[in-house]
C-alpha cells in the first residue's frame, strides 16, 4: 500500500542528539533548536544542555524526551511534590517561580504584539504564594479489583490512569491534611467499588467535600461519612448524579471578596486561587474607574465575583451569565449583601445578542470574563454599546488576542495588559487587559 506524505502526520524517531534550550514555553517545556527546527523538551530549562531522544517530528517542529542533563541552569530547583513528573497536575515545579512568571509574561507580550500589532509596557505579575494556593481540587476514585484497593488521585501525565496521591503541596494546607484520613474513610465504605470522584473545596467558613457515588449509599456508609465529617470538621455533600446534590453535614459555604459575602453551591465555579482573585478584582475596579453615576455591564459574570464589588461603586450593574444556577446565586448574594442596584440575566452570549432583554440598555463601562473559547459572539455588540472602558479578563491569551482585534479596529486603545499567576507550576496563563475609548480628533 502506498503512503502519501501529510504535513500533519506524526513521524516517530529514536534519534539521540545533544541540544541546548534557549527558551521556556508557557507549558513548561524547554525550547531548543536543531537543524533550524524548534524542539520542545519537557523538563529542560533555558540555558541547559542535555542529551535528548527525538520522539516526534513534524514539518515545523519536533518533540524530544530528556534522557540525560549535561549542564543544569541556576533557575532549576528541586520539586516540592514527590509526585511531580508522574502526576499531570503540575508541569513546572522544577523551575524557579520567577522564571515561570517571566516566561509566561514574555509569551503573553509577544503574542499580543504579534496578533494585534500593539506593544504595551510590561507590567508586574499579579501573584500570590507559589505553594498552598489551591482552594479547590477534584480527585478521581478507582477501585482495583485484583489488588482489592481504592486509588484516589489525579491523572498521570498524558494518561487517563490515576496517580495515587498522598500529598499535594499546591493544595491549601486545610485540604491537603484531609487526603490521608479521607482515603482511609472512603476505602472502608461498603460502596468503595462504586465511587466516581471526590471534590475538595476550602470555603471561608471551612473545608467541604462532594462525593460522587454511583449507587445509593447504605445507612452504614452515611453514618461513616458523618463520623468523618465530625472528626475532621469538614462539611460533606453527596452527589448521586450530575444534576442533584445533597448536603449531608455542615453549613452553607461562602467566600468573601471586597468586604462582601458570596454564598455558593459546592458545584459552582469559584476562582481556585483566593489571593490572586482578590488582587484581580481590585485591579479590575481600579482600571474601570467606575463613578457613582455610571452603569456597568459584567459579561460571563458567574455568581457575581466582579458584579457585586462593582455594584458598590456604580449607579447600576447588570450581569449576564449562561448558567442558571449561577444567576440564581448571584441574585441571592446581591440580596444578602443589600445591593439593590444589581440585575442578573440568564442568557447565552453566543446566541442572537440583539434579541436579549439587556442588549438595548446603555452602559458606560464593561467587564468580561469569558471561558477559554473567548467572547467572539459578543465583541461586536460591545463595540456597538461604545463603553468608555473595557476590562477583559482572560484564561486563554490566544482568544484574548483575537477578540482584542475587534476593539482595536473600532478605535479603542489597548492601554494595559497584566499577567495573573493564578496557577503556579502549571501551563495555565491568565491575564487581564484594559481598553480605553479614544477621544475623537477635534475638527480643525
Amino acid at each position: 500500500m502506498a503512503q502519501f506524505y501529510s504535513p500533519n502526520r506524526r513521524v516517530t524517531t529514536r534519534q539521540m542528539i545533544t541540544v541546548t534550550a534557549d527558551d521556556l514555553d508557557p507549558l513548561g517545556q524547554g525550547v531548543a533548536h536543531y537543524q533550524g527546527k524548534a524542539i520542545f523538551v519537557p523538563g529542560m530549562l533555558p540555558g541547559e544542555q542535555a542529551e535528548i531522544q527525538l520522539t516526534e517530528e513534524k514539518r515545523q517542529f519536533s518533540r524530544g524526551k530528556l534522557q540525560r542533563l549535561l549542564k543544569p541552569c541556576a533557575e532549576r530547583v528541586a520539586p516540592l511534590c514527590p509526585h511531580f513528573g508522574t502526576c499531570g497536575g503540575c508541569q513546572q515545579q522544577h523551575a524557579d517561580t520567577h522564571l515561570q512568571q517571566n516566561s509566561k509574561a514574555a509569551h503573553l507580550q509577544r503574542l499580543i504584539a504579534r496578533e494585534t500589532g500593539v506593544t504595551v509596557e510590561p507590567e508586574s505579575v499579579i501573584c500570590g504564594t507559589e505553594y498552598g494556593y489551591r482552594r479547590r481540587a477534584r480527585l478521581g476514585l478507582y477501585y482495583q479489583p485484583k489488588q482489592q484497593r481504592l486509588v484516589m488521585g489525579f491523572r498521570k501525565v498524558a494518561s487517563h490512569d490515576l496517580v495515587a496521591i498522598k500529598t499535594c503541596p499546591v493544595l491549601r494546607p486545610e485540604l491537603e491534611r484531609l487526603l490521608a484520613p479521607l482515603y482511609r474513610c472512603l476505602s472502608e465504605l461498603r460502596a468503595v467499588k462504586r465511587l466516581g470522584h471526590v471534590e475538595l473545596v476550602l470555603a471561608d467558613n471551612g473545608p467541604l467535600l462532594t462525593l460522587r457515588h454511583l449507587d445509593s449509599l447504605s445507612t452504614a456508609d452515611r453514618a461513616a461519612l458523618l463520623a468523618f465529617s465530625q472528626r475532621e470538621q469538614v462539611a460533606i455533600y453527596l452527589a448521586p448524579d450530575s444534576d442533584h446534590i445533597e448536603r449531608l453535614s455542615g453549613e452553607e459555604p461562602y467566600y468573601q471578596i471586597e468586604g462582601l459575602r458570596l454564598a455558593f453551591n459546592p458545584r459552582d465555579f469559584i476562582q481556585v486561587n483566593a489571593t490572586v482573585n482578590e488582587k484581580m478584582v481590585a485591579q479590575a475596579l481600579e482600571w474601570l474607574d467606575v463613578q457613582p453615576n455610571e452603569r456597568v455591564l459584567d459579561l460571563f459574570c458567574g455568581m457575581g465575583n466582579f458584579t457585586l464589588p462593582l455594584a458598590r461603586h456604580a449607579l447600576q450593574v447588570v450581569g449576564i451569565e449562561g448558567v442558571a444556577t449561577l444567576v440564581a446565586n448571584g441574585q441571592y448574594n446581591a440580596q444578602i449583601n443589600g445591593l439593590a442596584n444589581v440585575s442578573f440575566f440568564h442568557e447565552n452570549l453566543e446566541d442572537e445578542i440583539d434579541k436579549q432583554p439587556w442588549a438595548s440598555q446603555g452602559f458606560d463601562k464593561i467587564l468580561l470574563d469569558p471561558a477559554r473559547a473567548g467572547a467572539a459572539g459578543v465583541m461586536l455588540h460591545i463595540v456597538k454599546l461604545a463603553p468608555k472602558r473595557v476590562v477583559y479578563v482572560s484564561c486563554n491569551p490566544t482568544t484574548l488576542a483575537r477578540d482584542s482585534h475587534v476593539l482595536i479596529d473600532a478605535g479603542y486603545r489597548l492601554a494595559r495588559v497584566r499577567m495573573l499567576d493564578m496557577f503556579p507550576h502549571t501551563g495555565h496563563l491568565e491575564s487581564m487587559a484594559l481598553f480605553i475609548q479614544q477621544e475623537p480628533l477635534a475638527a480643525e
